[in-house]
């Protein structure tokens, strides 16, 4: 897949993964259009309207769609490797419609849901409480039915499961990603990756998670189906240095003193001196 290294491919995301070998992807992060039949919005945000795409599909349709381009995703993503894939819980007519719904038809291991606390301001009526959380869902390609797979490194999983990151609004496409998300994501996977690790964003949109696998020095490939947000996406990649501070202060999170390990050893090392002095009385 070296030909793929800091590409932006203009098609339909399916399209292009079905045209890819297997196992060539190392880590993938994404988050698809939403099918928010583009009126359904809050008092306070904009209507999501892409510059060719409807995202108007029949609910069904839809999910039938983002089943097959995960099992894309899942065939092109080698054994070990993660996808990240971001959506958000909906409401049709009083049906909650949830992720899971069309996840559990894919064969990826959902490795961990994470709530993406978006941090907007609220509202003061509707139907629920104020919704201002999405989900970004941790999905491993097993090893040999291995659905744990290899640990995570303290001082990214000291993070928790609640990531507080407040979105873009400076940005041509109208759902982006706030840097700090494909960062957070990238910088937590360092040790599943190696150096020349191939980063994927099927839907990359402005190029946000091209941005942040360029500034922690990973190569990056991207699909989507839009000309206009694709340049804005080379733009965007090619000025990755001015990203600098802001993926120095998300660098900065994943940090600890003293790993589980290295605890527990200092524990175990103090209990043996408390029973040496005990043994000496």
């Amino acid at each position: 897949m070296r030909h793929l290294r800091d590409k932006l491919i203009l098609g339909d995301t399916l399209k292009v993964l079905n045209q890819w070998e297997a196992d060539g992807i190392d880590l993938a992060i994404t988050s698809p259009p939403y099918n928010k039949q583009e009126k359904n919005r809050g008092w306070l945000v904009k209507e999501v309207r892409y510059d060719n795409y409807k995202d108007t599909l029949p609910e069904g349709d839809y999910q039938a769609q983002q089943v097959e381009v995960l099992k894309a995703l899942y065939r092109v993503i080698r054994p070990g490797g993660s996808l990240f894939y971001n959506h958000k819980l909906r409401w049709h007519r009083g049906e909650m419609l949830h992720p899971l719904q069309w996840l559990s038809k894919t064969p990826w291991v959902v490795r961990q849901e994470i709530i993406w606390d978006r941090q907007i301001a609220g509202n003061i009526r509707g139907w629920r409480f104020w919704q201002v959380d999405e989900r970004i869902y941790w999905l491993h390609k097993a090893v040999n039915g291995d659905k744990i797979g290899k640990e995570l490194a303290s001082r990214h999983a000291l993070l928790t499961s609640i990531w507080r990151i407040r979105p873009e609004n400076d940005n041509p496409h109208p759902a982006p990603f706030p840097l700090r998300l494909p960062v957070r994501i990238i910088e937590s996977m360092r040790e599943y990756l190696s150096s020349d690790s191939l980063i994927l964003d099927p839907y990359i949109g402005s190029g946000t998670t091209g941005v942040a696998a360029k500034c922690l020095g990973y190569p990056y490939v991207g699909i989507d189906n839009c000309a206009t947000y694709l340049e804005a996406a080379k733009t965007r990649i090619s000025a990755y240095t001015r990203y600098a501070s802001e993926v120095a202060e998300e660098v900065e999170l994943h940090k600890v003193d003293k790993t589980f390990t290295e605890r527990k050893a200092k524990a175990r090392a103090a209990q043996g001196n408390v029973l040496e002095c005990n043994g000496s009385q």
